[in-house]
């Protein structure tokens, strides 16, 4: 029996092993959502469903690319934050990127109706007025004004299946032969 117990006491180990790479989330869905007179948007059952109980429903908003905005679980932020501090700073584009990156992210708390408080700065970046999309993949959830969301779906690529060969082939070199 002792055996056993050390086996055990051995995975518990790996397990809280501080090296060992976490698990992330794999958020998937497209929603529709409205802000409330005082800035609030209701996370979706469908999206809070797939929050990790890691974030404790805490979230980490910024800016994203393309105007749009980030939420990231707290666990995931955490990781990508420490990838980004791992930079160097001595370098002048690390440094540019990192200002950039962190400006106005911001730690936002589900309320008891699953509701979070958007930052008006970043509700100015990203041109949301009243209408949104939460479009969720990966580790993410990117925030949408609806017109914006709209209008970069309208603007898709004429052939996707050509930029899917390009991002996602695995060509291999007797294929080019």
């Amino acid at each position: 029996m002792v055996e056993c117990g050390k086996k055990w006491e051995a995975l518990l180990i790996l397990r809280n092993n501080k090296s060992q790479k976490p698990i992330m989330s794999h958020f998937l869905g497209e929603y529709e959502c409205k802000i409330d007179p005082k800035g609030r948007v209701m996370l979706p059952a469908g999206l809070k469903k797939q929050l990790s109980p890691e974030a404790q429903d805490r979230l980490v908003i910024n800016r994203g690319f393309e105007k749009c905005l980030v939420l990231y679980p707290l666990n995931e932020w955490k990781i990508i934050s420490d990838e980004v501090n791992s930079l160097n700073l001595y370098s002048k584009k690390n440094r540019e990127f990192a200002r950039y990156f962190f400006r106005g992210a911001s730690e936002l708390t589900l309320d008891a109706n699953n509701r979070f408080l958007l930052p008006k700065n970043l509700l100015e970046y990203a041109s949301i007025e009243k209408d949104l999309v939460l479009f969720a993949y990966s580790n993410r959830i990117e925030v949408w004004s609806k017109a914006s969301y709209d209008s970069l779906l309208n603007d898709e690529p004429e052939d996707f299946a050509s930029l899917a060969e390009e991002v996602m082939g695995k060509n291999s070199k007797k294929e080019n032969d």
